[in-house]
């Protein structure tokens, strides 16, 4: 098993979902297929890699509706690395993305918190 291939990320809608993802944080569309039952799948991914993907799954009941944007408890449950992180801060603020501090640059790199569309907390993070 050489990697996890999708993360499911349950949100209020898919197409604002996509434009978020693609829009703000630059991800690239690598599917989105009907499911003929009113659901679609559709996966998203940082652009230029093969690695990890979002499945982007619209919430199904009020349970499911709930855990939107809270799926980590509020803790950070997404790193997104990077190879240019002023380039990219700077890209993702000019996005509209909110930032919940100031850049830090800590031993084992520089880090920003962000949230996304619906509050799930992550790390732009460029690794020492």
């Amino acid at each position: 098993m050489p990697h996890i291939a999708l993360v499911t990320l349950v949100v209020h809608d898919y197409d604002e979902a996509l434009s978020f993802y693609t829009g703000a944080l630059g991800f690239e569309l690598v599917e989105d297929t009907d499911r003929g039952d009113g659901s679609r799948w559709v996966v998203v991914r940082p652009r230029g890699t093969g690695g990890t993907g979002l499945l982007l799954a619209r919430a199904k009941d009020e349970a499911q509706a709930a855990s939107v944007g809270a799926q980590t408890g509020g803790r950070v449950g997404f790193f997104l690395h990077t190879e240019d992180f002023a380039a990219d801060h700077a890209r993702m603020t000019a996005a509209g993305v909110r930032f919940l501090e100031e850049p830090r640059h800590e031993p084992y790199g520089s880090v920003a918190v962000f949230e996304d569309l619906y509050g799930n907390r992550w790390d732009l993070l460029q690794p020492a």
